[in-house]
């Protein structure tokens, strides 16, 4: 049994948070919440009761969604040197957070939903982007082998 648990613990290593995983995860939730809430809610109708549908789900997804992204796709910039990754990731967040902000109000529920999800793919490129360049350079913030050690 002791064997056992000491091999666990080596494979059990601390891992860093790579923010742009997070990041390109939380906007597919943002765009999976577009797509498949209205199809869940007619399959499960006790889904209405929860605050899923609120415009204030929007606004707080776009609250965690904000600080994580930029600090993810700034940490990448510091290390690769390439700032249109952080244009057109600032392109999507601007986008997502006119959506969740104005969207439903002054274009309606349907444009919402499309500005949210041109807003989340936007945003899941650039942090894509990063990523990629991250692992290009050795001394980059949010590269996987660097901060794995």
């Amino acid at each position: 049994m002791e064997k056992l648990l000491k091999m666990n613990n080596i494979n059990m290593k601390k891992q860093p948070i790579n923010f742009d995983k997070l990041s390109i995860g939380l906007s597919f939730l943002c765009a999976l919440h577009c797509l498949a809430l209205p199809f869940a809610v007619v399959l499960i109708p006790s889904l209405i009761a929860l605050p899923l549908a609120d415009e204030a789900f929007h606004k707080w997804m776009v609250f965690i969604v904000l600080p994580i992204s930029l600090f993810a796709l700034t940490m990448g910039c510091k290390g690769h040197k390439r700032y249109r990754v952080l244009l057109v990731g600032g392109v999507g967040l601007t986008i997502l957070a006119g959506a969740a902000f104005f969207g439903h109000d002054l274009l309606g529920h349907n444009a919402e939903k499309v500005l949210t999800l041109i807003g989340t793919s936007i945003i899941s490129i650039g942090h894509y982007w990063n990523y990629k360049l991250c692992q290009t350079k050795p001394n980059c913030a949010c590269n996987d082998e660097t901060s794995s050690h």
